[in-house]
């Protein structure tokens, strides 16, 4: 019997690789893999030296490791197989039931059997999110609740530390001129990364211009994330000594010159497996019982790692594969180029999608309400904008992208979103200092030089007006859009057929 671990899966604290100390380990790089969508080079090289990394350090403990590079995973098992005839594979369960299957006939063709065990890399099993959901609507904060009282996390005789389940009120500021976080760590390259970076940056050079939908991240910025379990923790020692205080009331904000703000930056190492969330958590809880962190961020970050991660998985193990194809609003729009290569006037997107092209990151606010809002309300196909997230971010997977994006960003599925989360360039001028050095006007709606976003909002209202008019929580967006005249309605339309002109020919 051999511990199969997948790249994403890079556990040796607990799961098969703990609690089979005596089994050889596999682990596959599959070249053809690494070739399905125009992954940002950062991102290959996180995941790849993150899995030779693993390897070595195994093999420094004297672990027998089973490492194949190969064209795809199907040669890599097949190698596997044949050195080791009718072995049985343990590998951790995939997030859908096809993803499952796919592998059993992966390894039963290789001439193998394959065993599935839980995910430790979560804290939510399936059955446990299935029987509290029963046949009820998913509502995240019903189920963040379920949570906290399931771990104990924040609590204090059944109710919420503090007498709130949220602090939400007190996590949508701004910050004063002249405030600067500290600097983001970063991981200097190694030997093993350099040379991963080399293989990187020679065997994929040139490949994304090859694909259909096109993709070219040029000139990155030197690499930067953890790539092993030791770096990882040093990443949550950093984030909660030096960032978590202030993560809570400016998590919202964006600041042209302040990429990470005080986020934390360990979703690479959470969803590789480098980290576990109830250790991220626990960490996190401790800074507020000693006195060092407030209950506001400390509460912000749970709710992340504990509401919402674990939520997002299991919506996308229910939904797939239908989700992934959702489209409800029958958004039909090509991606504008600008994803691609930054190429835009308008501040906001330019700076956001430059720094996704420089290090594969920005953090969730310039995700959900620059990027998302604006393919939303222009209109953009949600599996494009899927694919561009996936392939653009070193956190993204399927299962993180597919919810998140199609769901929560463009409204595509209505399994859990309540509303779109649609807004004009009010939103993007109250949370960022964007607006004011941007040549677009952020008052203006139609006409020359007016913000692309107020003209798309109104737009995007109006053409889906059968759609959501009915929707209760956008009764207040319907009562204005009643105040326009057909004149200004015209013209709304106008300004955004002018827009989506300009976004085609790459004059935005």
């Amino acid at each position: 019997m051999t511990v199969w671990l997948r790249g994403d899966h890079l556990v040796r604290r607990s799961g098969p690789v703990a609690q089979r100390p005596d089994e050889a380990v596999l682990l596959i790089e599959s070249e053809s893999f690494a070739r399905k969508l125009p992954y940002h080079p950062h991102k290959l090289i996180l995941l790849f030296s993150a899995m030779r990394h693993f390897r070595d350090e195994l093999q420094d403990d004297g672990r027998t490791v089973h490492y194949h590079q190969t064209e795809s995973f199907e040669d890599g098992l097949t190698a596997h197989f044949e050195a080791h005839p009718d072995d049985t594979l343990v590998t951790h369960r995939p997030q859908t039931e096809s993803a499952q299957a796919r592998l059993e006939s992966l390894v039963a063709d290789a001439g193998g059997t394959v065993e599935f065990v839980a995910d430790e890399r979560f804290l939510c099993s399936p059955s446990q999110f299935d029987e509290w959901r029963g046949d009820g609507r998913y509502r995240h904060e019903d189920f963040y609740r379920f949570m906290r009282r399931e771990t104990g996390y924040l609590m204090a005789d059944g109710d919420p530390v503090g007498g709130e389940w949220n602090y939400d009120d007190q996590n949508r500021e701004t910050p004063p001129d002249g405030w600067t976080p500290p600097e983001p760590p970063q991981f200097e390259p190694d030997a093993v990364t350099e040379d991963v970076i080399e293989w990187v940056d020679s065997t994929f050079e040139g490949s994304y211009d090859e694909r259909p939908y096109g993709g070219d991240w040029a000139d990155p910025e030197p690499f930067r994330w953890p790539v092993t379990r030791r770096q990882a923790v040093r990443a949550l020692d950093h984030f909660v000594t030096d960032r978590l205080t202030e993560f809570g009331p400016y998590q919202d904000a964006m600041l042209d010159d302040e990429w990470a703000m005080s986020h934390s930056l360990l979703s690479t190492s959470l969803n590789l497996g480098l980290l576990g969330p109830a250790e991220v958590i626990e960490r996190a809880i401790a800074a507020y019982e000693d006195g060092d962190a407030p209950l506001n961020s400390v509460e912000g970050f749970v709710r992340q790692v504990l509401g919402w991660r674990e939520f997002l998985r299991h919506v996308y193990r229910r939904e797939m594969p239908d989700l992934a194809a959702a489209n409800q609003l029958g958004a039909n729009e090509a991606l504008p180029d600008f994803y691609w290569d930054g190429d835009t006037d308008m501040a906001c997107l330019s700076d956001v999608v430059d720094g996704v092209r420089e290090r594969g990151y920005s953090h969730h606010i310039e995700r959900l309400m620059i990027l998302a809002n604006f393919g939303l309300i222009y209109g953009v196909e949600p599996a494009q904008l899927n694919r561009w997230f996936h392939a653009g971010y070193v956190d993204a997977f399927h299962w993180v992208t597919t919810p998140n994006v199609v769901e929560m960003g463009l409204y595509g599925a209505g399994v859990f979103a309540t509303k779109p989360y649609a807004s004009s360039a009010n939103y993007v001028d109250k949370m960022s200092d964007y607006c004011s050095g941007c040549p677009y006007y952020k008052t203006k709606t139609t006409g020359d030089g007016a913000c692309p976003f107020n003209a798309l909002y109104w737009d995007f209202l109006d053409r889906n007006e059968e759609t959501l008019r009915s929707n209760h929580r956008m009764g207040l967006m319907y009562s204005h859009v009643d105040n326009k005249d057909d004149e200004e309605l015209a013209e709304i339309r106008e300004r955004a057929e002018e827009i989506r002109k300009m976004a085609e020919a790459g004059e935005l």
